[in-house]
C-alpha cells in the first residue's frame, strides 16, 4: 500500500514538472531574479540618487530635484564628454562595421585553415578586457611603443620626435577608437557569419541564373538580406562602446585635457572616486532615454526592412 501511494506522489510530482503552468514559471524566475537584482535594483537606486545631493559619506541625502542635471549639463566637462562619446561610438561602430562585412563574407568560404582564422578573430572577445587593454597600452607606450619602433625603422616618423599616442588629443582618441573597434570586431563578425548563414541556397542559385554575380549579387541580394541582422549587430555596439569605461580608464582616464573624457567615465570620476552619488548618478542616466530610443528605432529599422 505505500509503495502504491509513493508511486503515485511520484507521477504527481512528475505530471507537475511537465505542465506549462507550472514549468514556465520556474524556468524563467532565476533569470527574472538575476536582472532584478544585478540591474533593476541598481538602476532603481541610481535614479533615487540622481534627484538628491547624496555623497559617497551618506545615501540618504535631500532632495533636490533636477539641480544634478542642470548643473551637469552647464559643466564644460559634461559637455566634453557626451560629444566625445558621440563621437566614439560613431567612429568605433562604423569600423566594426565594414571590418565584419569583410571579415563574415571571407569566412563564411571553404579554405584551409578556416577554423584556425576563426579562432584567431574570436580571441580578442575571449581575451578578459584588462588583459587585452594592457597590451595595447604597452603598444602605445610613449617610450617603448612597438608601433613607434616599427615606424621608425621604416623611416616614417622622426626618430627623436615619435608621436605620442596616448598624449596627444587627437591620437588618443584615434587610439581608443581603434582599440575599442578591435575588441567588438568579433562579436559583430560572429553576428554577420549568422546573417550570411541564414540566406537560403535557393536565393543564391536563382541570383546566379538571373545573371547577378559579383558586386551586383553583394549589392541587390546580399546586402538587403544582410540589413536586419547588420542591424543588430551595430544596435548591441553601440550600447557597448557608449557604456564602456575599461578601455579608457585603462588607457587614458579621460586625458589629456579631456580629450577622450567619456559619460561612463566622467560618472565614475564624479560619482565614485569625488564621492558626489547624486552627480555621478545623473550623468549615467543621461544615456539612459538616448539608448533606450536608439534601440527603440533600430529594432523597428530591423523589423521594417526584414525580408519574408
Amino acid at each position: 500500500m505505500d509503495g502504491v501511494v509513493a508511486g503515485s506522489a511520484r507521477r504527481r510530482r512528475r505530471q507537475l514538472l511537465e505542465e506549462r503552468r507550472f514549468l514556465a514559471p520556474a524556468l524563467i524566475a532565476p533569470a527574472i531574479l538575476f536582472v532584478g537584482l544585478l540591474v533593476g535594483a541598481p538602476l532603481l537606486l541610481s535614479v533615487y540618487l540622481a534627484f538628491t545631493d547624496a555623497t559617497a559619506g551618506s545615501l540618504t541625502g535631500d532632495f533636490v530635484g533636477f539641480d544634478n542635471f542642470t548643473r551637469q549639463w552647464s559643466d564644460p566637462t559634461f559637455r566634453t564628454a557626451l560629444r566625445n562619446t558621440i563621437v566614439f561610438t560613431l567612429l568605433a561602430n562604423a569600423i566594426v562595421v565594414v571590418g565584419a562585412s569583410v571579415l563574415a563574407h571571407f569566412l563564411v568560404r571553404d579554405f584551409r585553415g578556416k577554423w584556425f582564422a576563426r579562432f584567431l578573430i574570436l580571441l580578442p572577445w575571449a581575451a578578459p578586457v584588462a588583459l587585452s587593454t594592457i597590451g595595447f597600452l604597452w603598444l602605445f607606450d610613449s617610450l617603448f611603443s612597438v608601433v613607434n619602433w616599427t615606424l621608425i625603422r621604416l623611416s616614417l616618423v622622426d626618430q627623436f620626435n615619435p608621436p605620442q599616442w596616448l598624449g596627444e588629443p587627437n591620437k588618443a582618441l584615434a587610439a581608443i577608437t581603434t582599440v575599442h573597434a578591435w575588441r567588438l570586431l568579433p562579436f559583430a563578425t560572429v553576428i554577420m557569419i549568422a546573417g550570411l548563414a541564414s540566406i537560403p541556397k535557393e536565393v543564391d542559385d536563382a541570383a546566379k541564373v538571373d545573371g547577378a554575380t559579383g558586386l551586383r549579387k553583394l549589392w541587390f541580394v546580399t546586402l538587403p538580406l544582410q540589413l536586419p541582422i547588420a542591424t543588430i549587430a551595430v544596435l548591441f555596439g553601440i550600447v557597448f562602446t557608449a557604456t564602456d569605461m575599461a578601455v579608457v580608464y585603462i588607457l587614458t582616464r579621460g586625458g589629456p585635457f579631456n580629450s577622450t573624457q567619456m559619460l561612463p567615465m566622467w560618472a565614475f570620476q564624479t560619482g565614485i572616486q569625488a564621492g558626489s552619488l547624486g552627480a555621478g548618478a545623473a550623468i549615467a542616466l543621461f544615456l539612459l532615454p538616448v539608448l533606450a530610443l536608439v534601440t527603440v528605432l533600430m529594432l523597428l529599422f530591423a523589423r521594417r526592412v526584414e525580408v519574408t
